[in-house]
């Protein structure tokens, strides 16, 4: 089986070279991990101490953040060292200040694994919630060098629970410790012998709680929303966007919407503009440009930049999050969640732990077409007391989740005390 997997690496390799013609995303990945060995070996030195994280994206990012940070604290020596497989992902933090360095991550064949690993020499190494290269985790078990999985989400549908997938459990095999978001993944792994885990939650609810103590005062978000109740669109596409359009095009005068498309593609957000029948501008004609003038009037901005979303949502009374409507999957809903704000998606949400449970309590509203959209949007524009209710399930959802970061912390230390122990 492992002989399968390694031919159909070097044949993903070969349809990569092709389809990078078609596919932007795709161009991005195959020039951006040619250039991974490079600079590897340009800001990292043999004498260098480092820490690896793999991110599948950019959620996977914002769930080891949390430990990014603590690690600089306890491992001050220590280089962070970040790999996105996900173009998103890498183009979005390629310049983060968290990490010393920032590189996609070059296929999983035996080569490219063992001469990452060589490179980058890490005594410790995270891999996210998910994505599981068996190769890269081969190498790392044969050098014996400590490997976590840290907001792992395990679902029966994946291939390490099926007869024919003997590669991917082997490939768990490397890992020293999982910690876990739920007790579903912790008896799913037991089902197939995988007893070295504990169930830690999921980092983002470190991560999103911080957020709230930060400043999140954006002057030209304050001077747009004024005293109007507004609906924000995090993070939509086009699916997303399917749902909501007959609500923002009949929305009453004192709403006003903010819309964050996922992709910033110049056509396609033209394109949705031309579909908005209210006074709309863009943050690229307006803020990008200085002319401020036009937000005072209109009643629908569309934040055609990135890096801004986390601070917005703060200014929300609801907020629509996207990817849930199509397969994209979805996005962020624990970022508008901790401010204390209803959140509201698409149908396809049973693979995200945290949108299971919190449409269980109340918190969360899942719709399915835009009758179901528009229904729930007057519901909570015109009845303040149900927001505010739900608002607060929200918020409480995010503080009572917080700690995973704590317990990754306790392992680690005592893991070190350990080796101490017996030296």
């Amino acid at each position: 089986m492992s002989i399968l997997y390694n031919i159909l690496l070097y044949t993903t390799k070969g349809i990569l070279s092709i389809a990078q013609h078609f596919s932007k995303k795709l161009k991005l990945f195959v020039a951006g991990s040619k250039q991974t060995f490079q600079v590897l070996e340009d800001n990292i030195s043999g004498k260098d101490q480092t820490i690896w994280f793999h991110c599948a994206s950019l959620g996977e990012f914002e769930q080891g953040v949390p430990v990014m940070h603590s690690l600089k604290k306890s491992h001050p020596n220590h280089k962070i060292i970040v790999s996105f497989f996900s173009p998103s992902g890498y183009e979005n933090k390629k310049n983060t200040s968290i990490a010393d360095v920032v590189v996609y991550l070059p296929l999983d064949t035996k080569r490219n694994a063992k001469r990452f690993i060589q490179q980058v020499h890490p005594s410790l190494v995270f891999f996210v919630k998910y994505e599981f290269w068996p190769n890269y985790l081969t190498e790392l078990k044969r050098q014996e060098i400590k490997t976590l999985l840290i907001s792992g989400a395990f679902r029966k549908e994946q291939l390490f629970f099926k007869s024919y997938g003997g590669v991917m459990r082997r490939a768990l095999e490397s890992f020293d410790h999982f910690f876990l978001q739920d007790l579903v993944s912790k008896e799913l792994l037991q089902t197939i012998g995988v007893a070295n885990t504990s169930v830690s939650g999921d980092t983002r609810f470190d991560r999103v709680s911080q957020q709230i103590t930060m400043d999140n005062t954006l002057d030209f978000i304050a001077r747009f929303k004024k005293d109007h109740t507004c609906i924000v669109c995090g993070s939509i596409w086009e699916e997303d966007q399917d749902l909501l359009l007959e609500y923002i095009n009949q929305a009453p005068k004192h709403i006003k919407c903010i819309i964050a498309p996922h992709a910033i593609d110049t056509s396609k957000v033209l394109a949705l503009k031309n579909k908005i029948k209210k006074q709309t501008v863009l943050y690229s004609q307006s803020i990008g440009k200085g002319y401020l003038d036009p937000i005072d009037t209109a009643q629908v901005f569309i934040i055609d930049t990135i890096g801004l979303l986390a601070k917005i949502y703060s200014y929300a009374d609801i907020v629509y999050v996207g990817g849930g409507a199509g397969t994209k999957g979805l996005h962020n809903i624990l970022e508008p969640a901790t401010f204390g704000v209803p959140v509201i998606i698409g149908k396809n949400y049973n693979k995200f732990p945290e949108a299971v449970k919190l449409r269980s309590i109340g918190g969360l509203f899942s719709v399915e077409n835009s009758t179901q959209c528009k229904t729930i949007l007057n519901k909570l524009v015109k009845d303040s007391n149900f927001r505010n209710r739900t608002g607060m399930i929200c918020g409480h959802f995010v503080d009572s989740n917080t700690g995973a970061t704590k317990k990754i912390e306790e392992y680690l230390k005592n893991s070190q005390n350990s080796t101490v122990a017996k030296q």
